[in-house]
């Protein structure tokens, strides 16, 4: 891996692990630390997390042009401002989402970002620069004042996996005491389960790795299944619940799990979407046209839609699992990633 593992003394230039599409390589880099533009807070990240999305990057699913800073998972201190930066200051601890290049203000903008109608929407960490490096620039109006209760060096994964979570338990509708099945239990589905308990639901944790499951059960996780090695698991869940779960959130990218779900959930529940396969998702038509479930999906979302996110997981005590490492080992964390048995979240602290 190439570059130096400090930043240069002449304060002009930055560490930033990026990918290159032309050798499909993550390296280090020294790069020169970027200007803010009017809207731009330039900030000193803290610490940035690894999102399964992000392999979607090294994996050329989502394909790069040039070499471009991976992450859209971070948080950190105000550094400096642009011209139109509004209710943040120098040394100001905040997180911040990862859409640029959008107006906030259209139609397509209240829905989602990426639907903006009036600029050109890009991801950090994929269209543009994003997250892993020690400065990056993002828009003051994805930024929120970090509040005193998350820790900067370890809150990263809350400003993507968190408010995914947040929103993707709200969003089943669900009643205190009803019923969750959380399929896909790592980093993004063990803080559901957290929010899912702050919310008064119970919950089901599924998954293919004990150690996970072990995890599930230490984020609140009610009941755990094995969905590889319990060959009874859901006529296990159907008795437990009564006839299936209230709703199921499925946080895994993989097909099988969303094949998996209409056998678990209850007449008229909710099957949300938040894991994103490659290949297009198969519903019966019959089943739907049945009412025996409804299908949503949400997703971060803009971020007029993040304070009550980040309040509840400040209020509650909401904490992801995360293990440290220096950005030179970025590969490392590439690695484990791929492998999936990673149990929690992994995060570059600088």
């Amino acid at each position: 891996m190439s570059g130096s593992s400090e930043s240069k003394a002449d304060g002009k230039t930055m560490r930033a692990a990026q990918y290159h599409p032309e050798t499909k390589e993550v390296k280090v880099n020294q790069v020169p630390i970027p200007e803010p533009a009017e809207d731009d807070i330039l900030v000193k990240i803290g610490s940035a997390s690894l999102c399964h999305s992000d392999m979607m990057l090294v994996d050329g699913a989502i394909p790069a042009e040039k070499p471009v800073t991976m992450g859209h998972e971070a948080c950190g201190y105000v550094q400096s401002t642009g011209a139109n930066v509004k209710g943040f200051k120098a040394g100001d601890a905040i997180g911040f989402l990862y859409v640029k290049g959008c107006c906030f203000e259209c139609k397509g903008c209240q829905i989602h970002n990426l639907n903006c109608e009036n600029g050109k929407a890009v991801l950090s960490g994929f269209g543009t620069d994003g997250f892993f490096a020690e400065y990056a620039l993002v828009d003051y109006r994805n930024a929120i004042i970090l509040p005193e209760q998350l820790n900067v060096k370890t809150a990263a994964p809350i400003f993507c996996a968190g408010v995914t979570a947040y929103h993707a338990v709200n969003e089943c509708d669900l009643k205190s005491g009803q019923w969750l099945a959380v399929v896909g239990c790592g980093g993004l589905g063990q803080l559901a389960i957290q929010y899912a308990k702050a919310f008064g639901f119970r919950v089901i944790g599924l998954d293919i790795n004990d150690a996970i499951l072990s995890a599930a059960k230490d984020a609140g996780a009610d009941l755990t299944f094995n969905t590889m090695t319990d060959k009874e698991y859901v006529e296990k869940l159907q008795k437990a619940t009564k006839g299936g779960a209230d709703a199921v959130a499925v946080f895994s990218a993989a097909i099988q799990a969303y094949e998996g779900a209409p056998k678990i959930v209850g007449m008229g529940g909710v099957i949300m979407v938040i894991g994103l396969p490659t290949k297009p998702l198969q519903f019966n038509s019959f089943e739907l046209m049945r009412g025996l479930y409804r299908i949503k999906s949400t997703a971060t979302g803009p971020p007029y839609k993040m304070p009550p996110a980040i309040e509840f997981t400040a209020k509650h005590n909401i904490q992801s699992q995360v293990s440290t490492y220096e950005l030179e080992q970025i590969n490392e964390m590439i690695e484990k990633m791929k492998s999936g048995k990673v149990t929690g979240r992994m995060a570059v602290v600088f």
